[in-house]
């Protein structure tokens, strides 16, 4: 038997899956299950677009907590930390530029939220790199001190937050370009969640490209399989372990300025009532699968919109009424790692 010597020949060694489309036709089969049930067309269209901008949203805050749980094994219940902080560091840059974020002009409003997205990843993987470090490094390989140490973590972090911040709820108003909604006949679209569905998209794309197409995507799915392997060619996995951290919680960054706009205001605690839809999103899609963690975060926020429409009491257990069902049908989620 040949020994490998890339990280394309270990790939090239794994048993080839051919992929799984029957998952691909759960959103559109959600919907129209919804159709009917909620009667108007104009408010099933509403409804859609608004669940399909959560799910987006979701998706970009998830998707690193997946990458992570894919390539180190590590159950990070501290990740609402990120969370809290991007969109906390949001609520200062924005606020000192009212100026723009008060114009109508798009390209004003844009030249304030931009920077305030990347100083949020920039604060968001600085903190990753000292959690990874100090918090979750004598902890490898032991899951329940995992969930522990990380969950105290937060704690922790979250009390320095309101010692910057406060413990009180701060606004975080929408750029004046972002408000309102695009009208298409009788069926109206908000702007700002049209803007979180492009976006998700644009992160997905960058996502299965850097996944597919890269080398450092090659040796991340391949260390996924073979660690050892990997390391006995050269290559440091366990760099390539901190930089998918420190990727993911950036991205985790990103996922609060948006939630923050989303619901237009941000409290320390925003973040820990986040991950309970993040470890349903990643389990629905499968454990560290990009793939399947997309249409996990997709399928929570449709079905968060139409259950909130259709029965509000109903609402607060309808995801997990809806990860119950995934799993009965596929124990291991919609995409186990490596076949999404």
């Amino acid at each position: 038997m040949k020994i490998p010597d890339s990280p394309a020949q270990i790939m090239e060694t794994l048993p080839s899956v051919k992929t799984d489309r029957l998952p691909l036709f759960l959103l559109p089969a959600l919907a129209l299950v919804a159709l009917p049930l909620i009667g108007s067309f104009s408010t099933w269209v509403t409804l859609t677009f608004a669940g399909l901008a959560m799910g987006m949203i979701i998706f970009i805050i998830a998707s690193g907590l997946t990458l992570v749980f894919g390539l180190m094994d590590v159950m990070n219940f501290g990740h609402g930390v990120f969370i809290t902080l991007g969109a906390f560091i949001a609520v200062s840059v924005l606020g000192r530029m009212a100026g723009f974020t008060e114009s109508p002009s798009l390209v004003r409003n844009l030249i304030a939220v931009v920077p305030a997205m990347l100083a949020a990843m920039v604060a968001a993987g600085a903190l990753g790199l000292v959690f990874e470090r100090i918090i979750i490094r004598p902890v490898y390989g032991q899951p329940l001190k995992q969930i522990m140490i990380t969950m105290g973590g937060m704690i922790v972090a979250v009390e320095l937050i309101k010692v910057i911040w406060g413990a009180q709820a701060i606004p975080l108003p929408l750029p004046e370009a972002f408000k309102g909604s695009l009208l298409f006949g009788e069926t109206a679209i908000e702007k700002y969640r049209l803007i979180a569905v492009v976006v998700g998209l644009v992160i997905f794309a960058m996502l299965f490209w850097i996944l597919s197409r890269t080398k450092v995507g090659l040796l991340i799915r391949a260390g996924v399989h073979d660690r050892e392997m990997v390391e006995s060619l050269g290559y440091r996995i366990g760099r390539l372990f901190i930089g998918v951290f420190v990727a993911g919680s950036a991205l985790a960054g990103l996922g609060g300025v948006m939630w923050g706009l989303y619901q237009q205001s941000v409290t320390p605690e925003m973040g820990g009532a986040i991950n309970v839809l993040l470890f349903i999103v990643i389990i629905i899609g499968g454990m560290g699968s990009i793939g399947g963690c997309f249409l996990g975060a997709l399928m929570v926020g449709l079905v968060n919109n139409y259950a909130g429409f259709l029965a509000p009491k109903v609402a607060l257990i309808s995801n997990i009424l809806l990860m119950v069902i995934v799993l009965l049908w596929r124990p291991q989620g919609i995409y186990p790692a490596g076949k999404a």
